[in-house]
């Protein structure tokens, strides 16, 4: 998989994103109630497409979010429909990325497939984590459901959702991994950095 390759299928699906965007808001507050969204924490949201998750991590009073994404048609998208002083966005390679602060709340929303990685990308994530910080990897649907999804539309550019048990393996080299829920409904694995 070739990252010019994903930033061009996502600066061509960007326009329409929106638009074609499906919400459930039971999951995906689910999601959030995982990832420990709540009042006052500084949120990393990673792969952030054209902001779709800003508006709950605002209405969750959330002190500060960054998102970040590697299409600058998506993050283009996400600045335009965003003025709230709490939230900035970054176009790049989050694994290219490093900060200066460290944060409580880590999510990947829907995006874990693109990534060529995943042991790179998770290793990159725990280190951006404060301790007791927590890296949530989450999908609005089932792994398989997901897989049967990319490959009819995405499938050079996606890898395939790995297991909710491969997955917990690898973030388990790195952090306390405590949630990990696989079902018709959600595909969640996260864990919790025990000390920095």
């Amino acid at each position: 998989m070739n990252k010019q390759s994903v930033i061009d299928f996502f600066d061509r699906l960007a326009p329409d994103w929106d638009s074609n965007m499906i919400r459930n808001e039971a999951k995906i507050n689910a999601i959030l109630d995982y990832s420990g969204i709540r009042e006052n924490v500084d949120v990393l949201d990673v792969a952030c497409g054209t902001g779709v998750l800003i508006p709950d991590y605002l209405a969750r009073n959330v002190n500060k979010v960054i998102g970040v994404d590697v299409s600058p048609a998506m993050i283009e998208i996400a600045r335009a429909k965003f003025s709230d002083t709490r939230v900035s966005f970054i176009n790049a390679d989050i694994e290219e990325l490093s900060f200066q602060e460290l944060f409580h709340c880590c999510v990947v929303y829907n995006a874990l497939p693109h990534f060529p990685d995943p042991g790179r990308l998770i290793k990159t994530l725990s280190a951006q984590l404060k301790t007791g910080g927590r890296l949530t990897i989450a999908h609005g649907m089932s792994r398989e459901k997901i897989n049967a999804h990319h490959s009819e539309s995405a499938g050079s550019v996606s890898l395939g959702l790995i297991s909710e048990t491969e997955l917990a393996g690898i973030m388990g080299q790195y952090l306390k991994v405590d949630i990990v829920v696989a079902n018709d409904d959600m595909y969640v694995v996260s864990g919790f950095r025990e000390e920095v």
